[in-house]
């Protein structure tokens, strides 16, 4: 399996965030709630998105929030949020973003393998509109469950 857990809890359907910061942290909150990580996930999620700017909008529509392994982080694991509006993150080719991933990591080859079993499916065009309309945790399941290769 490629891709970490993605519990219910990581799972946050048509949520209101006002801006790209108030969306990353629903993302984070989402990792914190499923115990993959502690509360100071969130703010270095946040702090290389300041240092490093958009670059986490890595399609249409799609943001991958993350930080490098550190002691908040407890276990590998996955969030996933979908806005009820989309939010700029000030991207210029692929915002406005509907679909925020969260993802931790203990070990920077896990890291490695996460980002491999996302690209596996979000190659399919539809997934991010897929997810953005997605009604409930298992839809979100089923779509990321492409990612999960032996």
């Amino acid at each position: 399996m490629t891709l970490p857990p993605l519990p219910d809890s990581a799972v946050v359907l048509g949520a209101q965030a006002e801006d790209w910061v108030a969306a990353v942290r629903l993302a984070g909150d989402a990792l914190e709630r499923s115990g993959a990580t502690g509360p100071g996930y969130n703010e270095r999620m946040l702090e290389v998105i300041e240092e490093f700017g958009a670059y986490i909008v890595i399609a249409p529509g799609l943001a991958l929030a993350h930080a490098r392994p550190g002691p908040d982080v407890f276990a590998d694991g996955l969030s996933v949020v979908t806005l009820a509006e989309p939010v700029a993150f000030g991207h210029p080719h692929n915002d406005p973003v509907s679909v925020v991933i969260g993802l931790a990591v203990t070990t920077t080859d896990q890291h490695v393998t996460s980002v491999a079993g996302l690209a596996n499916v979000f190659n399919d065009a539809a997934a991010i509109p897929q997810l953005a309309a997605a009604q409930t945790t298992a839809d979100v399941t089923t779509l990321i469950d492409r990612g999960r290769v032996a």
